[in-house]
């Protein structure tokens, strides 16, 4: 058998070498040449699977360790009969400890409270919902827009996309790219959007560049509809708008999901649908070895400190998205590499907490983030 890599899929080597020829690349590097006599490709999304790159070949399946899975044809790829296969939910984490350390940033930067504040979550799926989830816990009023979920679960929990325009101080977009159909989500964030949202909110999109029309969300910036903007996905990718760049508050080059634990998670994902479809006999192989962060400890005396300082500190030592922001407006034109050499990040579970001075309510949330929590 043969397996073909992207070279950039952390924690992966050695998994497949005892069943078959394993030839790691790079996305550019994989070519219909190369996958001509493939089985399998796991892939991230910078290579598009296609039928100009597997017509004629013998790729019987694809597994992408991400979540979004838009670079694959699934159309082609369906009625070509290749399986394939995404990672859902595997950096979920992530996006929420990247979206967690904006709204604390920022809230900073604007001299606001995320108490009260209400936040309008765009797609509720495996990452809008834990986003929710921690809202919640920071004291946030939370709206829920998810049309397929509604329809499928009933409406009393969700409200409609034109609710979230009217009622929300932040608004955070968590949905696929659809180009097309009832759920189109192209686009979705337009210049109709940009003009009828009511309360100058900030936005944030974390999820697929193409959502947002770049040129009506300049337009927003520069007439003062919106109060602020974080993106980390962006139109054109990597080619990016220099000038959105410069007007935004936070800006990222698609790293959201990248904590160590999402790629680890990605990763296995991707291996144990390999094993299942060949009958490898590895269906619960899981990545080692993920890397560990310099410093796992993390001391807070509460004293004089709110609640929600305390809980700012607690996640900025784990991520502090303004060294991401800094590091990209540095070299724009390193996208990819920012993507590819990425700092060792990792989530609160890998993190220890020691207490002192502090609420028993305020100590129970940083258990609920994940955190190892301990009163000295």
């Amino acid at each position: 058998m043969k397996f073909i890599i992207d070279d950039k899929i952390p924690y992966i080597k050695g998994a497949l070498e005892p069943f078959g020829e394993v030839v790691y690349l790079s996305g550019p590097q994989t070519t219909p040449e190369v996958v001509r006599n493939a089985d399998a490709i796991i892939t991230r999304t910078r290579t598009i699977c296609n039928e100009q790159l597997l017509s004629g070949s013998s790729v019987k399946f694809i597994a992408t360790a991400t979540i979004g899975f838009d670079h694959i044809d699934t159309a082609y790829c369906d009625a070509a009969g290749i399986k394939w296969t995404n990672a859902p939910g595997c950096n979920s984490k992530s996006v929420e400890q990247y979206i967690a350390s904006a709204l604390f940033v920022l809230a900073e930067k604007k001299g606001f409270s995320l108490k009260g504040k209400t936040i309008g979550i765009v797609g509720v799926g495996q990452v809008g919902s834990k986003v929710a989830r921690v809202c919640e816990l920071f004291g946030m009023n939370v709206l829920l827009n998810d049309p397929p979920r509604a329809r499928q679960e009933g409406s009393e929990k969700f409200c409609s996309f034109e609710e979230i325009m009217v009622k929300s101080d932040i608004i955070t977009f968590h949905v696929p790219l659809n180009l097309q159909g009832e759920d189109a989500t192209f686009h979705l964030a337009d210049l109709h959007f940009f003009e009828n949202v009511k309360r100058k909110p900030i936005v944030f999109n974390s999820c697929r560049g193409e959502i947002f029309d770049t040129n009506a969300a300049k337009e927003a910036l520069k007439k003062s509809r919106v109060s602020g903007m974080l993106i980390d996905c962006w139109e054109n990718e990597p080619n990016i708008d220099r000038e959105l760049l410069g007007m935004v508050d936070l800006a990222t080059p698609h790293v959201a999901g990248y904590s160590k634990d999402g790629k680890a998670n990605g990763t296995s994902m991707s291996i144990q649908a390999v094993s299942r479809f060949f009958n490898l006999g590895i269906n619960d192989w899981q990545a080692r070895n993920v890397d560990l962060p310099a410093q796992t400890l993390i001391e807070l005396d509460g004293k004089n400190l709110s609640e929600e300082e305390i809980l700012s500190k607690a996640i900025l030592a784990t991520f502090d998205i303004r060294r991401d922001d800094a590091a990209f407006r540095k070299n724009p034109e390193l996208f990819e590499k920012l993507r590819g050499d990425y700092p060792v990040r990792r989530e609160y579970p890998v993190y220890t907490v020691i207490t002192k001075n502090m609420e028993k309510t305020t100590l129970e949330k940083l258990r609920n983030l994940g955190f190892n929590a301990q009163e000295l």
